[in-house]
């Protein structure tokens, strides 16, 4: 499939009445988990096409090019608001919260699995423990304060167990800066990866950042808090892979291709009809958008969509799946790496005066105040031992036990046994 070789439509023939952007919600008992988690992706994607026409329109002193982006812009958020509204009303804030946690899951390890780049494969893998880690703390909160067991919401494809433990993940800000791409050098599906999970994490870090307020507990306000500060670490870390030398008509075409190949992947891998269908018409609208971005490259830099992406044939379709145990592998071999500036390194190797030492220090003064702590110690308290879906033990010997929650591995020297 080449969108640039696809017949488009023009822009206006896809506006939505409100019937069409109000469809359908899906069950959230029934839906195949994947099916939300694509949902949640598209709904990110949705959200990283508004955040970057609207930077890009207020940087731009050409009203002809605002006027295109303010076209499609309004497009883009009517696909939005159709996303969003599959998701259920009696669908909880907490319950919604395992899907997005199961997406960065899944989607990082099947984003690292196929990336040829070493080192975007690093940040990759890196990032997953933690959020691998996330989808464990919330899942307790959500069995403590709601009975809801989280392996009924993840359908069995995802461990819930520790991962390099919420507490081990608050590091210097200046050390969450990685080095950027070359994007016309780098293979397409570098390009790809980099741009897909910039959007999918951002996405859950604008979500911990609005529904705060609207959890109900204390407990639960304070582990959205926490969790929030790691996902802006999170963006932080991927955006900056991104190649900043790009103009922005170029980034404005690398955008709406993404976004094609994003639709045309939901739209290959869906199961729920209703969902393939919105999947298919949105694949349609994108390629609209993309070649009106490609006609504006043309006019206003006299470039060829070639010039900016050499192959406009899709590479490797996204499916999402389960990744037990690769997840498993870099959880044994990497849990202890933290970072230093834009490298990674085993949290024993770094120097006593490190930034993120300091750093651990003011934000975690007090260890049992730490919410992602709180939360498994509070469960414990109450039942006995952590709730956890697992195939087989822990990986990590140091957090296989289930009656105390480990704060010190990924945080301190020789935290394992095996160092």
């Amino acid at each position: 499939m080449n969108p640039f070789k696809e017949k488009a439509k023009d822009v206006t023939k896809f506006y939505m009445n409100w019937d069409k952007i109000y469809p359908e919600s899906y069950n959230k008992n029934e839906t195949d988990p994947y099916t939300k988690t694509r949902i949640i992706l598209m709904n990110g994607t949705e959200f990283e096409a508004q955040w970057f026409s609207r930077q890009f329109a207020r940087n731009c002193d050409n009203n002809d090019i605002r006027r295109e982006l303010a076209m499609t812009r309004e497009m883009e958020q009517q696909q939005q608001k159709r996303i969003s509204a599959l998701k259920p009303e009696d669908e909880s804030i907490l319950e919604h919260t395992i899907g997005y946690e199961q997406l960065a899951v899944d989607l990082t390890a099947v984003l690292a699995q196929r990336e040829p780049d070493k080192y975007v494969k690093q940040a990759l893998d890196f990032a997953l423990l933690e959020d691998f880690d996330h989808l464990y703390r919330y899942s307790d909160l959500l069995d403590w304060q709601q009975g809801i067991k989280g392996e009924n919401l993840v359908g069995g494809y995802t461990e819930i167990t520790p991962g390099r433990p919420t507490i081990s993940e608050h590091r210097c800000p200046a050390d969450n800066v990685r080095r950027s791409i070359n994007a016309f050098k780098a293979d397409p599906i570098t390009r790809l990866n980099v741009s897909i999970i910039t959007a999918a994490e951002q996405q859950t870090m604008n979500y911990y950042m609005n529904v705060l307020n609207f959890a109900d507990t204390g407990i639960a306000r304070r582990l959205y808090q926490e969790i929030g500060l790691v996902e802006e670490e999170h963006v932080s870390h991927y955006e900056s892979l991104m190649d900043p030398n790009e103009t922005w008509l170029e980034k404005l075409l690398c955008h709406e291709y993404t976004e094609c190949y994003l639709y045309y992947s939901c739209y290959m891998d869906e199961t729920d009809p209703n969902v393939k269908r919105i999947w298919e018409e949105h694949f349609n609208m994108e390629l609209a958008h993309l070649h009106m971005a490609k006609n504006l490259l043309y006019k206003y830099e006299n470039k060829d969509w070639q010039e900016v992406i050499p192959n406009g044939e899709f590479p490797e379709l996204l499916r999402l799946g389960s990744n037990i145990d690769y997840v498993r592998n870099i959880l044994g071999e990497t849990v202890q790496n933290t970072t230093l500036r834009e490298d990674y390194i085993d949290v024993s190797e770094l120097p006593s005066d490190a930034d993120f030492f300091k750093y651990q220090k003011i934000v975690n003064k007090d260890v049992e105040r730490v919410p992602s702590h709180e939360v498994i110690k509070e469960y414990i308290d109450r039942y006995g031992m952590d709730y956890r879906f697992e195939t087989k033990p822990n990986p990590v010997e140091e957090l296989q036990l289930r009656t105390s929650d480990n704060t010190d591995v990924g945080r301190k020297a020789k935290a394992l046994s095996a160092q």
